[in-house]
C-alpha cells in the first residue's frame, strides 16, 4: 500500500525522486516540497515501520511520480510550482480516485478550503500546527486506506466546483466549518446553519449555494421572523387572486421563483405551524399549492435554513414539528461564535475598515498593535455584527487615521454610570451635526437599527426592546424595508 504526502514551503534544491514499488501491506508517502529542512523534518516526523517515504520538489514531478507509482495518500501545500496544490489535488484524484490528498498552507482562505475540499482534498492543515496535527491525520488516513482495501475500491468521484466566498478568517474552527461547506455544497441535502446571532449564518448559506451545481440559478432569502405570520405563507408559496383581503392579483411565491436554485430560510424557528406543514410537504415530495388554490405545483429547490434558537428544545416544547426538524437537519453546520475565533478578529477588523473607507470615500483607518489586542480581549457577545458596528463607530468618531485602544468604544457603559447617558447623547448629537442630520431623527433611526440587530431582525422582539408596538415600529421604518 502506498501513500503520497505533497507539502511545500520555501525554495530549495530538488531531491532525488524515488520510484520504489511497495509491497501490498506497505504505506508509501511522497513529500513534495522545495524546502529541504521541511522535507527532513517531515521525513523524521512520519517515519514508522511499514512506511516508505518518497520526496520531490514540485507539483509537476509529483504528478509524474503518481503516474509511475501506485499511490494512496498526498499531502501538499497550496503554494506549489508550476501549479498550486488545488490543481495538483485535482490531477492526482483524476489519475487515482482512491488516493487521499492532504493539503497544507500557512494561512488558507475560506474559498481555498472549500475549493480544495471539492476537488477531493481529505483535509487542509495549517503549517504552524503540523507538529501536532500531521501525524494523527496521516494515521487516520492510513486507517481509511486499510478499510478501503478490505471493502474494495469506491465508484466515481464528484466533480469539482468553483465559486466565491466572502467569509473572512483563518482560525481552525472556521476552517472546519468551511470543509463541511465544501462537501455538502455538492449535494442537494438540506442544510441547517446554527449559531449565535451575528455570527454570519447567511454567509454560510451563500457559500453553500455559490459552490453548488445550482450556483448559476438564483438564491433567494426569506427572514421568517421579519414577515407577519398571515403573509409568510403567501410569500413562500404564492396566492390566487381574491384568496384573502388585499390579494388583488395572482402571485407566485419564492418556491416557484427559486426553481432549480436555493432558498435560504433565515430564523426558521419562527415559522408558524400552518407553514411548517406546507414546508414539510415540499421537503418530502417537492409539491405545494398556492394560497387559495387546490392545484399542486412542483418545484426543485435546495433548502438551506438557519436559526439561533435551539430547535431541539423548540420541538420538545411543541412549538416546532419533530418531523420537519429532522427533514431540515440532514446536515447541521454550527458556526462558532467570534470569541472562539480570536485569530480572525484582526482580519475581520481590517476588512471592515477597508469597506468603510471605500463606502465613504475616505482615508482608511489603521489599527495599532495595542488596538488589536484591545479588540481580542473583548468577549463579543454580538459576534461579527458587533465587531462591524464597533469599527463603524470608531471610524465615525476618530480624530485621525490611527486607531488607538481609547478610540475603539467596546461594550456597554458600566451599570449605574451617571455619565453614560450624557456621553451617549453627546455622541449622537455630534455625529448627527457632522452629517447634517436632525439629531432626534438620527437617534431614533440608530435606536431602531440597534434594536433590530440585537433581536436578529425579529420585529416583535425589536418592538419590545424599544417599548413600542410592532405597527409603530413598521411605521418608523423606511418604505423599502422588508420588516
Amino acid at each position: 500500500m502506498k501513500i503520497i504526502l505533497a507539502a511545500t514551503a520555501g525554495s530549495a534544491e530538488s531531491k532525488h525522486i524515488s520510484t520504489h514499488v511497495s509491497t501490498p501491506t506497505e504505506h508509501q508517502l511522497l513529500l513534495v516540497d522545495p524546502d529541504l529542512d521541511y522535507l527532513e523534518w517531515a521525513t523524521k516526523h512520519l517515519s514508522a515501520k511499514g512506511v516508505k517515504i518518497l520526496r520531490c520538489d514540485n507539483a509537476e514531478k509529483a504528478v509524474k511520480v503518481v503516474a509511475k507509482t501506485s499511490v494512496d495518500l498526498v499531502i501538499c501545500d497550496l503554494k506549489l510550482e508550476p501549479f498550486d496544490g488545488v490543481e495538483l489535488t485535482q490531477k492526482i484524484r483524476a489519475a487515482s480516485q482512491e488516493t487521499i490528498v492532504i493539503l497544507t498552507a500557512v494561512s488558507p482562505t475560506t474559498s481555498q478550503i472549500i475549493e480544495a475540499t471539492q476537488k477531493g482534498a481529505h483535509d487542509v492543515l495549517r503549517k504552524e500546527s503540523l507538529a501536532f496535527e500531521l501525524r494523527p491525520v496521516v494515521e487516520s488516513a492510513m486507517q481509511t486506506i486499510d478499510q478501503r482495501r478490505e471493502v474494495g475500491p469506491s465508484s466515481g468521484e464528484k466533480p469539482g466546483l468553483t465559486g466565491k466566498s466572502t467569509i473572512i478568517g483563518v482560525s481552525r474552527p472556521l476552517q472546519d466549518v468551511m470543509k463541511i461547506v465544501g462537501r455538502v455544497a455538492q449535494s442537494d441535502a438540506p442544510v441547517l446553519v446554527t449559531g449565535e446571532s451575528g455570527t454570519g449564518k447567511e454567509l454560510i448559506a451563500t457559500s453553500v449555494h455559490n459552490y453548488s451545481p445550482r450556483r448559476k440559478k438564483e438564491m433567494l432569502v426569506i427572514n421568517c421572523g421579519a414577515i407577519p405570520d398571515n403573509l409568510l405563507e403567501s410569500e413562500l408559496f404564492g396566492h390566487e387572486k381574491g384568496s384573502f383581503t388585499g390579494a388583488i392579483a395572482k402571485r407566485s411565491g419564492r418556491f416557484e421563483d427559486c426553481h432549480e436554485g436555493t432558498l435560504f430560510l433565515d430564523e426558521v424557528g419562527d415559522l408558524p405551524a400552518s407553514v411548517q406543514v406546507k414546508l414539510l410537504r415540499v421537503l418530502q415530495d417537492g409539491t405545494f399549492s398556492r394560497v387559495g388554490s387546490n392545484e399542486m405545483l412542483k418545484t426543485d429547490v435546495r433548502i438551506v435554513t438557519a436559526t439561533n434558537k435551539d430547535l431541539a428544545a423548540e420541538v420538545s416544547a411543541g412549538r416546532f414539528r419533530e418531523d420537519l426538524y429532522y427533514r431540515l437537519n440532514v446536515v447541521e453546520v454550527e458556526l462558532p461564535p467570534l470569541r472562539e475565533r480570536q485569530e480572525d478578529i484582526p482580519l475581520l477588523a481590517e476588512f471592515f475598515l477597508d469597506r468603510i473607507a471605500r463606502r465613504n470615500g475616505t482615508a482608511r483607518m489603521r489599527l495599532t498593535g495595542e488596538a488589536i489586542e484591545h479588540l481580542q480581549k473583548h468577549n463579543w457577545p454580538g459576534n461579527v455584527r458587533e465587531l462591524e458596528n464597533t469599527m463603524a463607530r470608531s471610524c465615525a468618531l476618530a480624530s485621525n487615521d490611527i486607531l488607538l485602544p481609547d478610540d475603539i468604544p467596546i461594550g456597554r457603559s458600566p451599570a449605574g454610570s451617571t455619565a453614560s447617558l450624557d456621553d451617549a447623547l453627546a455622541v449622537i448629537i455630534e455625529v448627527a451635526s457632522r452629517d447634517s442630520q436632525n439629531a432626534l431623527g438620527f437617534a431614533r433611526d440608530e435606536l431602531i437599527r440597534h434594536a433590530l440587530e440585537q433581536s436578529d431582525h425579529d420585529p416583535k422582539e425589536a418592538a419590545h426592546i424599544l417599548g413600542v408596538s410592532v405597527p409603530t415600529l413598521r411605521k418608523w421604518l423606511p418604505s423599502n424595508s422588508d420588516i
